[in-house]
């Protein structure tokens, strides 16, 4: 058995990092995802079996338990019996939190005491992943980052399990449903679900502006008056058109040069609005391409995707010429006018920013420096989304690279009486940025905006001509899209009214993290509340009445900006502002008084309207493929028929198995978070069954699991 050993994340973690550097240092093992998950309430305290509105918090942090689905067991037991030998390990998974919980959970949850250095890499290619082990540090460095994901693991259980279970004793009436409540799960449904209140109560005003045609010396343009405070009469907008027409006076002037910045690097929740709004993506379906750039077989053509920051360290302004290079050999970046050096901006207004990244674990996604020279090889192999999303990341990183947009802005104003008439008009001076983006026009350069405006002096008369009044009206805000949900999320603090709080929280990430709300709004799908019309996100009838309950109940479940205190307290952690124990502890504070609140507030609800709004899970929807997998091998090895419906119909399904398996087998149940790195307490499609009261679950062998009753600080790794 080798006495050293590597840990990824996943099977192409692990062949990617064979390829780099062989057998140099151990055996290389693959997770799937996470192998641990968090004890049950009743695996901790036998008591909680049963439903009720309690704090479910133990007195010390819950214990983990080996995951089940996938080849999950067999990795894990692979990874345990190297350890037993191993005097230094090399976790070697994804760079953020996520990646470092999933990688020392392990040696957590067996005590591993030998040596542990950590392996930090932002892209897949072999030179970069042989620079990060070499460039290796002690995993005790990044203890901070592994408090800040056990912390917001065990806020979520305790938060997510304890909301939902007295939601469900309190406010359901006896009926047969779980309200299922989510700590980020609710407060996103209520984004969706006020607006679309708001777009359903919305009564649009007529308004009224008035437009004419300047005459000058040089020549025409046309001018507008739409004052601030919108006309609401016609005969008030006619009164000021009769007052222009034929109007004779002295046009204001102004014309001022200006320049604009190129805009700021991307990061997830950037390009999963772009990608949207343009191509009509799923949040889910961005990541999942921008996932296979990174580390796709043959491509790893970009960095990191999960990033939450638009900035780069100031020590990658050495890769800038290879970048820039690379990208320039292919047609479709050649025509781009990068100059030479290309232009480096430092600071909060330009790309590279090391303050900006105070507390990110990761920057930017930019092309993979290590793989930008065999583009041209690579290109062949990608799929047409892959090219789209690659030629979005590459063109941002070139535009930062290229000198400011200069323009000059003409402003012309002729006042009738104490009605301003006004015109605009912007002529290029300089592309610069923008000449990465020649189909690209801005909102500001459009209709009246845009108009090539005649040779103006300031004082010159001109003669107002055709003046008329047009017709307007106000309109609803537009509902969201996945990608503008996703930026609502990220930035929650805009539903805040305290001014004060406002500013906090602007500082803050949102709510959820880059990885985790795509899956958020998969599960709202999933569950039923959230619809997809065209690019459009709607809530659907059960999700109206799911929020309209939970906010009568108290309105801190649904808001978006309690979440985002809480988010920011858990992000503390991360920079060493908060200890791990106190961030759980000011959680379950806001937990328990939302408890007294939906006992205090129970009695006012309409249970029935309820039962309709949360239906059973298991009814009509589909059951997971791990559950029709293990129904169809169940049914070969007892040379069984599996009944119709079965296979779309988890109701079917799980009665098949209930009838069919034992508790032993470890079958699949609908509420299953699956494989991959979705904790089983995440906002996502997992909605935990109300149980009978002679429910019992399987207790995993003593071995394999740890019980927390007692509380107990993080372990500090290797």
């Amino acid at each position: 058995m080798a006495d050293q050993i590597v840990i990824t994340e996943k099977t192409s973690q692990a062949k990617d990092v064979r390829a780099a550097v062989g057998g140099r240092y151990g055996m290389i093992l693959p997770a799937e995802g996470h192998l641990f998950n968090l004890l049950e309430p009743e695996e901790v305290v036998p008591e909680w079996k049963r439903w009720r509105p309690i704090l479910l918090r133990p007195s010390g942090l819950y214990g983990t338990k080996p995951a089940t689905g996938g080849n999950k067991a067999a990795k894990l037991k692979a990874i345990r019996d190297a350890l037993r030998q191993a005097r230094q390990v090399w976790l070697a998974t994804d760079c953020d939190r996520e990646g470092q919980l999933i990688g020392q959970e392990i040696l957590e949850h067996y005590g591993y005491r030998g040596t542990v250095m950590r392996v930090i890499f932002t892209a897949q290619d072999p030179e970069t992943i042989r620079t990060a082990f070499a460039r290796a540090k002690p995993n005790a460095d990044f203890a901070r980052l592994y408090a800040a994901a056990v912390a917001r693991r065990q806020a979520d259980q305790i938060y997510n399990l304890s909301l939902t279970r007295t939601a469900t004793v309190t406010l359901a009436g006896g009926a047969r449903a779980v309200i299922g409540v989510g700590r980020v799960k609710t407060p996103t449904l209520a984004i969706v679900c006020r607006r679309e209140l708001e777009i359903r109560n919305f009564v649009p005003q007529a308004y009224f502006e008035v437009v004419a045609t300047a005459r000058a010396e040089a020549g025409a343009l046309q001018m507008r008056h739409a004052p601030k405070e919108r006309i609401l009469k016609r005969e008030e907008a006619e009164a000021i058109a009769a007052a222009a027409e034929g109007f004779t006076g002295p046009l204001a002037v102004k014309v001022e040069d200006k320049r604009q910045g190129p805009p700021r690097l991307h990061d997830l929740p950037s390009l999963q609005k772009l990608c949207g709004s343009r191509f009509g993506w799923s949040a889910a379906r961005t990541l999942e391409v921008a996932q296979e750039l990174y580390d796709g077989q043959g491509k790893k053509v970009i960095t990191y995707p999960r990033a939450e920051t638009r900035y780069l360290p100031e020590n990658l302004i050495a890769d800038v010429p290879r970048i820039v290079a690379g990208l320039q050999v292919g047609r479709a970046f050649g025509a781009i006018p990068v100059p030479q050096p290309p232009v480096i901006r430092r600071g909060a207004s330009g790309p590279f920013h090391d303050r900006g990244l105070a507390g990110a674990s990761h920057h930017a996604v930019i092309p993979n420096v290590n793989t930008v020279d065999t583009l041209r090889e690579v290109w062949p192999r990608l799929s047409t989304d892959e090219r789209r999303l690659f030629d979005v990341i590459a063109r941002a990183y070139l535009a930062a690279m290229m000198p400011d947009f200069r323009y000059r802005q003409t402003t012309v104003t002729l006042d009738v009486g104490p009605h301003a008439f006004r015109a605009a008009g912007r002529q290029p001076i300089e592309l610069g940025w923008r000449a990465a983006f020649p189909d690209w026009q801005p909102a500001e350069e459009r209709g009246e905006e845009a108009q090539m405006l005649p040779p103006l002096r300031h004082g010159e008369t001109a003669l107002l001509r055709d003046a008329k009044v047009e017709d307007k009206e106000t309109r609803p805000p537009p509902r969201y899209n996945e990608g503008t949900l996703i930026e609502a999320m990220q930035n929650a603090w805009r539903f805040v009214e305290d001014e004060a709080l406002r500013d906090r929280l602007k500082e803050a990430k949102g709510i959820g993290t880059p990885a985790t709300r795509a899956e958020i709004i998969r599960g709202l799908k999933a569950q039923d509340f959230l619809a997809t019309e065209g690019k459009n996100i709607v809530p659907t009838e059960r999700g109206l009445s799911l929020h309209a309950v939970l906010e009568r109940a108290d309105p801190a479940l649904v808001d978006p900006g309690v979440t985002a205190q809480m988010e920011r307290l858990l992000d503390e952690v991360l920079v060493g502002q908060q200890e791990m124990v106190g961030a759980i502890d000011a959680v379950c504070a806001q937990a328990s008084r939302i408890i007294g609140r939906l006992q205090d507030g129970a009695a006012s609800v309409d249970a029935a309207a309820l039962s309709r709004a949360v239906p059973d899970r298991g009814a009509d929807r589909p059951p997971t493929p791990a559950m029709k997998r293990f129904a169809d091998s169940l049914a070969r090895q007892k040379g069984l028929k599996p009944p119709r419906g079965y296979a779309t119909s988890g109701a079917i399904c799980r009665a098949f198995l209930d009838q069919h398996a034992s508790r032993k087998a470890g079958a699949p149940g609908v509420d299953s978070p699956g494989d991959g790195r979705t904790s089983p307490v995440a906002d996502t499609t997992a909605v935990p069954r109300r149980p009978k009261h002679s429910d019992t679950r399987m207790a995993a062998p003593a071995a394999d699991r740890k019980q927390g009753p007692r509380r107990r600080k993080a372990k500090r790794p290797g």
